[in-house]
């Protein structure tokens, strides 16, 4: 307990729990993108065929989203509190809009997550009324009819636009934390994150933007 009653004892787990949020997002990337070749319902059935495991892992997942919220929060607030005020604008021309942003890029996907729940895992919006009950049903078929309406499309691609820019300054904030950073090292963690950033926000947003324009129907 007292790793996390020090600042950077809370700033390694959010750390870990960050990137391990990044592996599932890229391997969930992975899973979505078989709608391209038409295997998006394979997927959801053997998803659903793993049975209680799915539930762990979302149970698990979820301990980490928290983990990871609360303790960001509480960084920040700390990290505010410790910077004198006559500081601020020389303190805002070397942090980046990505690092600046973190905490409101954080709060737009904790809202989004939400969302997201409510509409394809819940099936609870009107858009996807007709899907409910059904597991897991047609996959395929729900998200061309989600997407297919202008605003969901709009929700889904600026939230991915939110999570790229997090992942910009926190897959690189990772490495620093950990204490692997060097003078050669750092270019080298701010392209790999910056690249894992824009695949992530190109691969997700396909999708909606695919279904919109009748690429896939």
């Amino acid at each position: 307990m007292n790793f996390l009653k020090s600042s950077v004892g809370r700033k390694v787990l959010m750390a870990i729990t960050g990137q391990l949020m990044v592996l599932f997002v890229v391997v969930h990337l992975l899973g979505n993108s078989t709608i391209f070749i038409g295997l998006i319902n394979s997927y959801a059935e053997h998803l659903h065929s793993l049975g209680p495991f799915v539930w762990v892992f979302r149970l698990a997942l979820l301990a980490m989203v928290l983990t990871h919220a609360y303790y960001g929060i509480q960084v920040t607030l700390e990290n505010r509190a410790a910077t004198p005020q006559k500081y601020a604008v020389n303190r805002q021309l070397k942090v980046s809009l990505a690092g600046s942003s973190m905490i409101w890029t954080g709060l737009t996907l904790a809202c989004f997550i939400i969302y997201h729940l409510c509409h394809f895992t819940a099936r609870l919006t009107s858009d996807v009324a007709g899907f409910a009950g059904q597991v897991p049903g047609d996959v395929y078929r729900m998200l061309v009819t989600s997407f297919s309406h202008g605003l969901t499309v709009f929700v889904y691609v600026a939230a991915m636009a939110a999570l790229c820019l997090h992942l910009f300054h926190g897959i690189q904030s990772f490495f620093q934390t950990m204490g692997w950073n060097s003078e050669c090292s750092l270019p080298l963690f701010s392209k790999l994150g910056k690249a894992v950033a824009v695949i992530v926000l190109l691969g997700y947003g396909s999708i909606p933007v695919a279904i919109l324009a009748g690429i896939l129907s």
